[in-house]
């Protein structure tokens, strides 16, 4: 095997390296970069990457970043792991979803050399990072005020990537149109299969979707090859179900909320979602459920306004055991923390 060049920095088979891509200074003339972690196995295999923090708000990803680089696991890798826990460091520095121009990181991609600040850091961190992956694996996590219940979403419909996204272990699949700009897209047009892990909410860490997620990564690192399957005792197995369509669910009338449904629970047709009342109590209505589903994002703040998104729905053929395959994750999440290093 070759050495890998990264920001400038050849890492040789059998190394790990900390790297810092450059990126353009703040104007208090303050050097900025993308931290790396790339470790390397003596023997060949794969190169995966995961990123996360692509939005600077979401920050459960920077934690599963962390604690996948220091688990016992990767010890014995084969191939390589490149570890992006900040891509958007100008939006984590601001706890912004956004760059300082306010533009959105994951909808500037390809990107350009010479372009505006988002289509260069989208430029840079393609070219540095995801062209030289077979896979990669991003984090992500609710907007400011909503959560997600842990959820990968990808392009099902591709055999490999289906295998991935059944090997991270959700009780929900999304099969999620590419949007445009996105880093998803940028990867798929080069023949990079990217799975996107959501879980919990902005600017806050979730205990149990940073277990899942670590617990994830490793799963398709071994799906992948990467890492020798688990020799541990078997743990119950989650079928995952796969959805092929979602929507939100949006107030019919500003108010205050008091919150029926939560992450994870199956609704029914009609099933009251939440209940809109006005500044004196008075109830001015109910949010109701359009189609059986199960709740896959939610607003955590207790205010609305008329036509905001509240809940968001995915649909199923069978979902009401989903909720119990949330309880199983859990149940297993626990029964592996021992393993676990923080």
């Amino acid at each position: 095997m070759e050495a890998l060049n990264i920001g400038g920095v050849a890492i040789k088979p059998g190394e790990k390296k900390h790297v810092h891509i450059e990126m353009p200074p703040l104007y208090t003339d303050t050097n900025m970069a993308i931290p790396v972690y790339v470790q390397r196995g003596r023997r060949p295999g794969p190169t995966i990457f995961v990123s996360a923090a692509i939005h600077g708000d979401e920050l459960n990803g920077i934690e599963i970043v962390g604690r996948l680089i220091r688990n016992r696991s990767i010890k014995n890798l084969r191939g390589t792991l490149i570890a992006v826990p900040m891509v958007n460091v100008y939006g984590v520095l601001n706890q912004s979803r956004y760059l300082p121009d306010r533009r959105d990181l994951n909808r500037s991609f390809p990107g350009s050399k010479k372009g505006s600040l988002a289509g260069r850091i989208a430029h840079t961190f393609l070219t540095e990072i995801v062209a030289k992956c077979d896979f990669g694996i991003d984090l992500h996590t609710g907007a400011i005020h909503r959560s997600n219940l842990p959820q990968v979403r990808a392009n099902l419909d591709d055999k490999d990537t289906l295998n991935m996204c059944k090997a991270f272990g959700m009780p929900v699949m999304l099969n999620a149109d590419i949007r445009d700009g996105s880093l998803r897209q940028a990867a798929a047009d080069l023949g990079v299969r990217v799975v996107l892990y959501e879980a919990g909410q902005a600017l806050r860490y979730d205990e149990f979707s940073i277990r899942a997620g670590v617990k994830g990564i490793i799963n398709i690192m071994r799906e992948i090859g990467m890492l020798n399957k688990s020799s541990s005792k078997k743990e119950h197995n989650i079928e995952p179900f796969i959805a092929r369509q979602s929507g939100w669910v949006r107030a019919h009338e500003s108010g205050f909320v008091h919150h029926i449904a939560q992450l994870g629970d199956h609704v029914s047709k009609g099933d009251a979602l939440a209940r809109i009342a006005d500044p004196f109590g008075n109830e001015l209505g109910k949010v109701l459920c359009p189609a059986e589903g199960i709740v896959i994002g939610k607003q955590n703040i207790p205010l609305a306004q008329e036509g905001e998104a509240m809940y968001h729905i995915a649909y199923f053929k069978k979902p009401d055991t989903v909720a119990e395959h949330v309880e199983l994750l859990q149940d297993n999440l626990v029964l592996s923390e021992a393993p676990m290093v923080y």
